[in-house]
């Protein structure tokens, strides 16, 4: 086999792993750069070679090498990591850059790799332990604050509340603060100041130091290792002996900074200074007080009333002002009621004079009721627009626009009705509370919800009278409800928006619907006399023809859209009921307002007979 010679080997090995080559010293990299022919700039290489002549000469200058030697790397922790790198000088004022650029001379220095090519033989308890002992607890943030808050180099002596400290106190605490203010978690510090320090400073001075936390911890003074113990309970064993002992440190340390402030609180001449000048204030105060005293005696009746003069004109400006508030929101309630009014009437009038909804007989009374509706349901601005739309209109035209906001007006409606409906659905379906004896039909719920209407808040009884008008007016008289089953009811309907009177309007017309569904069928439909407008006995026999339920929507409709002060109202009203004549109509209004004059006196009677 033939023997390769060390360039073909390289190459051999190169051409295998393909491995970055990187320098690792000056013979490697001389080597290096004339293997692949390059050329070598002296300038670099001298000034490569000056940069370390350069780190040599100053880690001789800051390393002591004797006192390198005479440490023992089994004592690491007494030795001085700071003057092992170098750094005595600045202590804990080394920024990270100046411990990582000492420890790197150092190491070019007293490396045993170094020494040894210098001829030097390291012995296995070698000092450069220590060296990297030294890295390995200044390199490290929390163990280099572990370290220097031991630093042998401090100073923990505080002064002593003698003469000297007196008379030179600013001399004798100032460096004493400012070295102990390396320890503050807060930033940054105060200072002791001067004599011409104000009042203010001084007293954030006292206050920050007697609120001081300091972040000195003592876990480099640990006695027991806790990691060399071999089993879980040791351990913990240890790091309960640990903590214990730097509790004990910590607190006699805040114990010191304490004594320190008192100390220099009761030596500052501020402090007696503002003392003295704060009794000569009282003093002042109290003669001011005994001088005055006569006088404000004197005073203080007239001062009284002007006081109280003072007060009834503020109270009187406050009523004022409360009045003409409350006198601007009625005038503008009252301004957009007349508004409402106004334009609901303008619609009305527009709507009759040209016969939008009597064109069409079959129509009259949905166009009616779908009018009312708008005038509910729309706002003031779509009043006023819908107004604008029919104003100089023809009649084909007005006639559409109203139709479409007909329409319009109709879908709102109906999603109303289709929520409410779904909510109905859910409350006859779910189960009954504890507190009703059975389901609720839809016939009773109707009942209910007139009832209220009937007896408002503030009946006497209300909840007695509704639960005996809903068992009089069902048609199954099997369960009877009480006066607690028809108010948890009603709290029910009121929580699911039932208390909004929609679910009468959805009973109504799907009555009239079936009716005119019968009616278009040729089916005859018997019809039913409303047990809300039943009159005395000898008014139902006189009448020939009971009022059917359509015909009693129709009536209520009309009166609602023909008031009181309509010159023509009765012919109006009788044009919309087909099947009724005047007369007809306007005794069968003195039925109803018969009878709800003697519900009245019923409900008057039940009161005073309970």
């Amino acid at each position: 086999m033939k023997k390769l010679n060390i360039h073909e080997e390289i190459k051999c090995f190169v051409k295998v792993t393909k491995f970055s080559v990187e320098c690792v010293g000056p013979a490697f990299r001389d080597y290096y750069l004339k293997l692949n022919k390059v050329e070598v700039d002296r300038n670099d290489e001298d000034q490569t070679i000056s940069s370390e002549e350069e780190v040599k000469t100053s880690s001789a200058k800051d390393v002591d090498l004797n006192y390198l030697k005479s440490l023992d790397p089994k004592e690491w922790k007494d030795q001085d990591h700071y003057a092992v790198l170098g750094l005595a000088h600045l202590r804990f004022n080394a920024t990270e850059e100046d411990i990582k650029k000492a420890y790197r001379q150092i190491v070019l220095l007293h490396h045993p790799d170094k020494r040894k090519a210098g001829g030097i033989q390291a012995d296995n308890d070698d000092y450069f332990s220590c060296i990297t002992k030294a890295w390995e607890m200044l390199g490290n943030p929390l163990k280099r604050r572990s370290y220097d808050s031991v630093d042998p180099e401090f100073d923990d002596s505080i002064p002593t509340a003698n003469d000297l400290a007196r008379t030179k106190f600013f001399d004798v605490f100032g460096p004493v603060f400012e070295r102990n203010a390396r320890w503050s978690e807060k930033t940054p510090v105060p200072m002791l100041g001067s004599m011409d320090s104000p009042r203010e400073e001084v007293e954030k001075f006292y206050s920050f130091w007697y609120s001081f936390e300091s972040w000195r911890e003592y876990s480099y003074l640990d006695e027991e290792e806790k990691d060399k113990g071999q089993e879980r309970d040791i351990r913990k064993w240890m790091d309960k002996q640990n903590k214990a002992a730097r509790a004990k440190r910590k607190k006699e340390e805040m114990v010191r900074l304490r004594l320190l402030v008192d100390t220099a609180y009761k030596c500052d001449p501020r402090i007696q200074k503002f003392l003295q000048e704060d009794k000569e204030v009282k003093i002042a105060q109290k003669k001011a007080r005994q001088e005055a005293q006569k006088a404000r005696q004197d005073e203080e009746e007239r001062k009284r009333q002007e006081i109280l003069e003072m007060e009834r004109k503020k109270k009187e400006e406050q009523e004022a002002e409360e009045k003409a508030k409350t006198e601007a929101a009625r005038k503008e309630k009252e301004l957009l009621n007349r508004a409402f009014k106004k334009q609901r009437k303008t619609l009305r009038t527009i709507s009759k004079e040209n016969n939008y909804y009597t064109l069409n007989q079959n129509e009259v009374l949905h166009h009616m009721a779908s009018l009312e509706k708008m005038c509910e349901i729309l706002t003031l601005e779509e009043l006023k627009e819908i107004n604008e739309k029919l104003q100089g209109k023809s009649l084909e035209e007005g006639r559409e626009v109203f139709l479409e906001w007909l329409e319009e007006t109709e879908k709102r409606i109906e999603r109303e009705r289709a929520e409410v409906l779904q909510q109905a659905e859910r409350a006859t379906s779910r189960k009954n509370k504890p507190g009703d004896s059975a389901q609720w039909s839809l016939e009773e719920l109707q009942l209910l919800i007139k009832a209220v209407n009937f007896f408002p808040a503030g009946t006497n009884e209300r909840w007695e009278v509704v639960a005996n008008f809903i068992n009089q007016h069902k048609p199954n008289n099997e369960v009877l409800r009480s006066a607690k089953d028809a108010r948890t009811k009603a709290k029910d309907l009121q929580n699911s928006d039932y208390s909004k009177g929609i679910l009468k309007e959805i009973a109504n017309k799907k009555a009239f619907d079936e009716f005119e569904k019968a009616k278009k069928g040729g089916v005859p439909v018997e019809a039913v006399v409303t047990e809300r407008f039943e009159g005395p006995a000898d008014q139902q026999e006189a009448s020939v023809k009971p009022w059917t339920a359509s015909e009693q929507q129709l009536l209520e409709q009309a009166l609602k859209t023909y008031p009181a002060n309509c010159p023509t109202r009765w012919d109006d009203i009788a044009s919309c009921i087909p099947s009724r004549t005047k007369k007809e109509c306007m005794k069968r209004y003195k039925e109803l307002v018969e009878m709800v004059k003697a519900k009245k006196a019923a409900q008057a009677a039940a009161s005073k007979s309970k």
